[in-house]
């Protein structure tokens, strides 16, 4: 008999790559897994797959490109005839619900993972939400990569309560504990390249630096920081999205001493090494990888309260929580774990506990495998 076909669509290779690598291996062994998203240049390398697509998903908005690609996208799933097609990512999952609805592929699934629109305003608020409803409304099944995400989504109307389903504690990928894990002789050989002293306190940021991200807040709070103690470090890593790092002449206390700059890597396990507390004071968030993989290396954390992080730690036990946009709130969490010691060791201890055993990516791959054995197999 053959074998039944999924369908993932992302506007982006990095998307798969980052998140979708061990699920689409995971169900190779017992369905035929095909993936689309934009490439030109062809597949992409990493994935296990049957069959690749490009379908050219802008992630801006472009009426008749997102056209375009609907069409393509009706077309191969007509053509296709797949049991499943399940999208990653606000454009593709809009794109792929109305081509799959059009080309009435029987399963249709989409996983939220943050909402652009929760940091916006007025109607550009309004549209992107209807937008969000609308691929609701065109699906058949609906995941949330975190339980305080989809109280959001409820509370906003965007999904009926009980609608939509998290996978255990939340994740949509967990963490490969035995990539992301502390090696004493990497952290060293990390901290000298970047001029960190044994001693010094190195609070670590990873993602894009953006305003969403929090990275005024940031600099605003290390900076004060810094003005009392010269043993604290700044190391940031991510794409330079906004131009910050051409900012940081605003703040007086940020110095080549105290603060290295990581652009994107594709070994964040190795400079995670170098850092004692996580930092993610965002403005909006999905889960919050980062955050798990921060604490699987043995990290606690300072997060803000967004609404999709919460769930990325446990208050007063594997980090702390700062109001969101607050500089002084967070330089509260900073100065606390530089005045407390054994809390950063305590609390990164039971980081890494917890993600050992709540968020592995062999347990999200799992939970993946069993929806679609029950979705699928007769």
């Amino acid at each position: 008999m053959d074998k039944k076909k999924i369908c993932f669509i992302t506007a982006i290779p990095g998307t798969a790559t980052a998140f979708l690598s061990a699920h689409m291996s995971a169900l190779s062994q017992h369905y035929a897994v095909h993936y689309v998203c934009n490439s030109p240049e062809g597949a992409v390398a990493g994935l296990q797959y049957d069959e690749f697509k490009h379908v050219g998903i802008e992630r801006g908005v472009s009426i008749g490109k997102d056209l375009k690609a609907v069409f393509q996208l009706y077309k191969y799933c007509k053509a296709q005839k797949f049991d499943v097609v399940h999208s990653v990512t606000p454009k593709a999952g809009l794109l792929t619900a109305l081509a799959g609805w059009m080309a009435h592929v029987p399963n249709r699934i989409h996983i939220f993972t943050g909402q652009v629109w929760a940091t916006r305003k007025g109607f550009m608020r309004w549209l992107l939400k209807m937008l969000d409803k609308l691929t609701v409304l065109l699906d058949t099944h609906i995941l949330v990569d975190g339980r305080s995400q989809r109280a959001f989504l409820e509370k906003e109307g965007v999904l009926k309560k009980g609608q939509a389903t998290v996978f255990g504690e939340g994740s949509i990928c967990g963490v490969d504990i035995h990539r992301f894990e502390p090696k004493a002789e990497v952290r060293k050989q990390i901290r000298q390249q970047i001029g960190a002293e044994d001693d010094m306190l190195v609070f670590l940021f990873m993602g894009r630096l953006n305003h969403d991200k929090g990275i005024g807040e940031l600099y605003a709070a290390f900076d004060k920081l810094a003005s009392e103690t010269d043993n604290v470090f700044l190391l940031l890593i991510g794409d330079d999205e906004q131009d910050y790092i051409s900012k940081l002449g605003q703040f007086p206390n940020i110095k080549k001493t105290n603060f290295y700059y990581f652009e994107e890597t594709h070994v964040p396990e190795k400079i995670l090494n170098a850092g004692d507390v996580f930092v993610l004071p965002s403005y909006r968030e999905g889960f919050g990888t980062s955050v798990l993989e921060a604490a699987s290396m043995g990290m606690p954390a300072i997060t803000s309260d967004a609404y999709g992080v919460l769930d990325a730690i446990v208050e007063g036990e594997t980090g702390l929580r700062c109001k969101c946009g607050d500089v002084s709130a967070l330089y509260g969490c900073m100065k606390f774990f530089y005045e407390h010691p054994d809390a950063v060791a305590t609390m990164g201890a039971k980081s890494r506990e917890r993600v050992s055993r709540d968020f592995s990516g062999e347990r999200l791959t799992g939970y993946w495998e069993e929806f679609y054995h029950s979705l699928l197999d007769d």
